[in-house]
């Protein structure tokens, strides 16, 4: 038969098991945003853009249709689009972009971007020098704001077989309430479902 205080103690050991579980996992949720973005930007997964400090010195004459998406969560009360359609660009060429987001809500409110290019396989090439999408958005009530995106395509695009049918390449950016079930079932969708059919791919008005 058990002694009461061996029941306590055991009790008291599976209580801290416990309590250091649910601890992790509430951590875990807060870093999943950012090794998403780590995890993506490293391995090009799911048309996930690459980030660089600088463009390359080779520009060739080859050009690229860069067309841009603008999407917003059910719980984000922001509008979103981008100021234009599209540009086209050489390739090695740096372009510059911009988003507009304007806070429709009477507070305060966070949102993190989730972002990728289709076709998916163009992902690798993409590279952004400067990007919003790499930190939390914080719009103040009725602000409006015109967030930029310094990108280019690289000219090693232009050397793969794969990419000779690629002439149009889709950047798409969906905006999602910070800390949000939204945002969080956005990303299991990525990681479950990582290539989006640029057929799909529509505009915010």
């Amino acid at each position: 038969m058990n002694n009461p205080a061996d029941i306590d103690r055991k009790n008291k050991r599976l209580g801290l098991f416990v309590l250091s579980i649910a601890v992790g996992m509430v951590a875990l949720s807060f870093a999943f945003v950012p090794l998403y973005s780590l995890f993506c930007s490293v391995t090009g997964f799911g048309g996930t853009t690459q980030r660089t400090k600088s463009a390359p010195s080779e520009i060739l004459e080859r050009t690229i249709t860069v067309k841009f998406n603008a999407d917003t969560g059910r719980q984000l009360n922001w509008h979103f689009a981008p100021e234009q359609r599209q540009v086209k660009t050489r390739l090695g060429q740096k372009a510059l972009i911009a988003y507009t987001a304007l806070n429709k809500e009477e507070n305060p409110v966070a949102g993190t971007a989730l972002f990728n290019v289709t076709p998916s396989k163009a992902g690798k090439y993409f590279h952004k020098i400067q990007c919003f999408c790499f930190d939390e958005q914080i719009l103040q009530p009725g602000e409006k704001v015109s967030m930029p995106v310094l990108f280019y395509v690289d000219p090693a695009l232009d050397e793969d077989p794969n990419m000779d049918d690629v002439s149009n390449i889709t950047l798409s950016y969906s905006f999602f309430k910070t800390e949000s079930p939204e945002l969080e079932q956005a990303l299991e969708a990525f990681y479950n479902e990582p290539a989006i059919s640029s057929e799909n791919a529509s505009f915010t008005e």
